[in-house]
């Protein structure tokens, strides 16, 4: 599946046209490209490094998954490799969708390993700000990072919506509910440190681009990506105190776990120190020896007042001191 957009001097010119005409425009100096590749194979990928002159290492890179975001320098271009991110809060599951990224001084092309990454809403940003489209491929390049960006900021709030919810039922005393806030928080944890190792390299990725150095991010479009930086640096603290506050439910519901464990302790102590009582009355007077009362009615009715009597002072004690 390929998909790609012609733009000269700041117009969109054609798009969906076969991707061998791609090289082509290139003779004319204000022309850019993108192309869209999505699961291609490896013929697909050697076919790209021929037509673009790419480094091995870099197609090895785009066709691996599971590849750190980052950005790496080659001498005519850069390989970005990202991730779109997705909280599913009924499955309590992070999905991610990665993206190979080649910026070169005339193209822009993205390699999506899965359908994780919906390409439409880049193509939306670009439509809804084509009065940057003059500025190039760090216009491109803008509107990827940016949906990929507020992507993880959405996937940052729908987590803390998510925690949240979980803290109302921290304190629910119902079995059912325990084992979802057991089950629950350690899926939101897995979630988080994934999308923290998604979120957290992108700042250098961000910091990297905005140097001048690299001649992408032009003067116009500086205060764009200084924005995107910005996001970046918010969802990356975000999703730390998300981290620490996961943590600290953890924390907060093995407590209560034990608290609750102890409760029960002392009730369970309580009631089998009644039980002791008419237990070690009855065995008393069960001895086949002469006491008061020995063969008489009083002795029954005096080892029943002492069980009751007892059972009820002792009753009385536990319930005071909220042990029962």
């Amino acid at each position: 599946m390929a998909r790609n957009r012609h733009y000269r001097d700041g117009k969109l010119v054609q798009e969906n046209f076969p991707v061998e005409e791609i090289s082509d425009c290139f003779a004319d100096p204000t022309s850019i490209v993108w192309l869209d590749l999505c699961r291609p194979d490896a013929a697909d990928l050697q076919t790209l490094a021929e037509e673009f002159g790419l480094h091995a290492l870099a197609v090895e890179d785009a066709m691996h998954d599971h590849e750190r975001p980052k950005l790496d320098r080659y001498n005519s271009y850069l390989f970005l490799s990202a991730y779109s991110a997705k909280f599913d809060g009924a499955a309590t599951k992070l999905q991610l969708g990665e993206i190979a990224v080649f910026v070169m001084p005339h193209a822009l092309v993205t390699v999506r390993k899965n359908e994780g990454f919906d390409i439409e809403q880049v193509v939306a940003r670009w439509d809804s700000s084509n009065e940057l489209i003059s500025e190039g491929v760090g216009f491109l390049l803008h509107g990827l990072l940016d949906v990929l960006v507020d992507g993880h900021f959405t996937a940052v709030q729908s987590l803390d919506d998510a925690v949240e919810s979980l803290e109302d039922l921290l304190f629910d005393d119902r079995q059912s509910q325990v084992e979802v806030v057991q089950r629950q928080s350690f899926e939101l944890r897995k979630s988080l440190v994934l999308l923290r190792r998604v979120v957290l390299p992108m700042r250098e990725v961000l910091n990297t681009l905005l140097h001048r150095d690299l001649h992408i991010v032009t003067e116009r479009m500086a205060p764009y990506y200084q924005d995107v930086y910005d996001h970046v640096l918010r969802a990356t603290e975000w999703t730390d105190s998300l981290r620490d506050l996961v943590n600290s439910i953890l924390e907060v519901n093995i407590t209560i776990q034990g608290n609750r464990m102890n409760l029960i302790m002392k009730k369970v102590t309580s009631w089998a120190a009644i039980i002791a009582v008419p237990t070690a009355i009855t065995g008393f007077y069960g001895q086949n020896l002469p006491y008061p009362g020995f063969g008489k009615q009083s002795g029954l009715w005096w080892s029943a007042g002492l069980i009751v009597g007892i059972g009820v002072v002792l009753y009385v004690m536990f319930k005071k001191w909220e042990w029962i």
